[in-house]
């Protein structure tokens, strides 16, 4: 228990930290650091706020979600996920009542961790999580055609369809200096994803269109003109002023964040474990990211939570203990004050332009589309969370998608109480004899759904070695959703990743249907029709891995 509530950083320490680890962890904070600087002024921009408050959060939350998280590689800051609930916030309750529902966020996310409330968040099913963050990335992309286009509008709606309707309003006052700034911002960015995928690709279009902008003296916004107070400075902390009924305003937004914070900070971290093969501590991990919060709302931040793409950056870059993240940090810091005047010579037409890429990555159209391919009632859950999203309210898109998840998973089990009968008596207690040398056999039972896919990710920790063949037997699996393809889908990975080869078996029709339509998503995996069948695939893979080369 102990153990579960201790940072990864003081377990990584008392394992010794040595020269070549912070040479790594140090070139790894660095990169991570290029990468956030953009992306933390166009989600501060993007939030209702200005880019200063995304680098203050991408500062203080970075360094505390790195120093007291569960995590050994997580990188935490501003994400696209807040967007739409941060500037509803700031629309109704002013920066004020942001500042404080952050901290409210916060103390809830460390009593969460406390109460183990981090297991808890596996039974968020995948189409709902698809769902909403496809949502939020649309309405992310939403909001910057009129820094993308440079129009002239007075006001635009906060409601989806009237923004867009304020769009086709003002098309005509369109600036073409502005949409050519975007569009080069654009284009720049998507080479480099395809041609120098290493480079950072952000900074080198925000610095390419604030040289052009200026040197043509074009007439386009920039960061400057828009915010010509900006602070290039860390602020003093301080305790925002509150009254009771100003907690209570803000009680349901802090709630939102914290729920929105622990999904977010716990499915980057799972992403981090696939990749990294390590095991993050779910309660840890939100306490951290609760003092984080905190700490962010003191200095006027943002909300912060785990960021996905840049864990994932810093994993590619070599970090390898939760002092990359504290890098990263500090990395930022000195170019906030080093290089916080120039960030008023970027153009806003560019910034949209590198938020527009962030929406494209936060939809996972492959995921979508795939779940679009899934029964009738994962599609239903999918279309309704991702609807209620853009249309009406985040906080009630997830409370619908959680209940409608839950009536449609009673009535799957109803429907499949009767299928498997008499054939759970028969367990097969010699399925373990005779196995050949390198290859392992799990059979799995019951319905892989969104409530217990998440433990398939333990099953190759549990064996203790590695094999080169892992038969899964299917034949008491009498369903699955999307959830428990997209773990199972894991499970290959991780086991390929390991130098493990996956084999199903005895897979039942409803089952072997769902896992086509989930293609090209779910691959990796041959299907082989009996046991004993692939036990004799299984034996000759591995004979013919190490017969000696004659």
């Amino acid at each position: 228990m102990k153990e579960a509530f201790t940072p990864a950083l003081l377990s990584s320490l008392r394992n010794g930290y040595s020269l070549s680890q912070f040479r790594d962890d140090a070139i790894a904070g660095l990169t991570v650091a290029i990468v956030a600087l953009p992306l933390a002024m166009a989600l501060g921009i993007a939030s209702g706020a200005s880019p200063d408050k995304g680098l203050v959060t991408a500062i203080v939350a970075g360094f505390l979600i790195s120093a007291l998280g569960g995590s050994r590689v997580q990188i935490g800051g501003p994400t696209g996920a807040f967007v739409v609930v941060i500037s509803g916030i700031i629309a109704q309750h002013g920066y004020s009542g942001l500042v404080l529902a952050t901290a409210m966020a916060g103390v809830i996310l460390i009593i969460a961790g406390y109460a183990g409330v981090g297991r808890l968040m596996k039974y968020i099913p995948t189409p709902v999580v698809i769902g909403f963050t496809t949502g939020i990335a649309v309405i992310i992309a939403s909001s910057q055609i009129a820094d993308f286009l440079g129009l002239k509008t007075e006001h635009v709606p906060a409601e989806f369809f009237g923004k867009w309707a304020a769009y086709i309003n003002a098309i005509g006052t369109t600036n073409i200096a502005a949409m050519a700034i975007g569009l080069g911002a654009l284009a720049i960015i998507l080479i480099l994803k395809k041609v120098a995928p290493r480079w950072p690709g952000y900074l080198i279009a925000l610095t390419a269109a604030a040289v052009a902008a200026l040197a043509l003296k074009l007439p386009v916004e920039t960061v400057g003109l828009r915010f010509p107070d900006m602070p290039t400075a860390l602020p003093a902390p301080h305790i925002p002023a509150f009254t009771w009924q100003m907690l209570v305003d803000v009680s349901g937004p802090a709630f939102t964040i914290a729920f929105l914070a622990g999904i977010e900070a716990l499915l980057s971290a799972t992403v981090a474990d696939g990749m990294t093969g390590q095991r993050h501590r779910p309660g840890q991990e939100l306490v951290g990211q609760g003092a984080a919060n905190i700490a962010s709302a003191l200095f006027g931040g943002l909300p912060a939570t785990g960021a996905i793409a840049r864990t994932a950056t810093n994993i590619r870059a070599g970090g390898k203990t939760p002092m990359s993240g504290i890098f990263h940090a500090f990395f930022l810091l000195l170019m906030l004050l080093i290089a916080g005047p120039l960030i008023a010579y970027i153009p806003m037409a560019a910034l949209a332009a590198v938020l527009l890429i962030v929406a494209w990555g936060m939809s996972e159209i492959d995921r979508f589309h795939a779940l679009l391919r899934q029964n009738a009632g994962e599609r239903l859950l999918l279309l309704l969370t991702f609807g209620l999203t853009v249309v009406v309210d985040l906080t009630v898109a997830i409370g619908v998608g959680v209940t409608l998840a839950s009536l449609l998973f009673m009535a799957r089990m109803s429907e499949s109480a009767g299928i498997i009968g008499d054939e759970v008596q028969e367990e097969d207690l010699t399925q373990r004899a005779d196995l050949p040398e390198g290859v392992e056999v799990f059979r799995l039972a019951g319905p892989l759904f969104f409530g217990v896919a998440g433990e398939m990710l333990d099953a190759l920790t549990r064996i203790g070695r590695t094999p080169k063949v892992v038969i899964l037997r299917l034949s008491r699996v009498p369903y699955i959703d999307s959830s428990g393809i997209s773990a199972l889908s894991s499970f290959v990975k991780q086991a390929e990743k390991a130098g493990a080869r996956t084999l199903l078996c005895e897979v039942r029709p409803a089952v072997a249907s769902e896992l086509a339509r989930a293609r090209p998503v779910f691959a990796g995996a041959d299907h082989v029709g009996s046991f004993h069948a692939a036990l004799e695939q299984a034996a000759t893979e591995v004979a013919t891995e190490t017969a000696p080369i004659q």
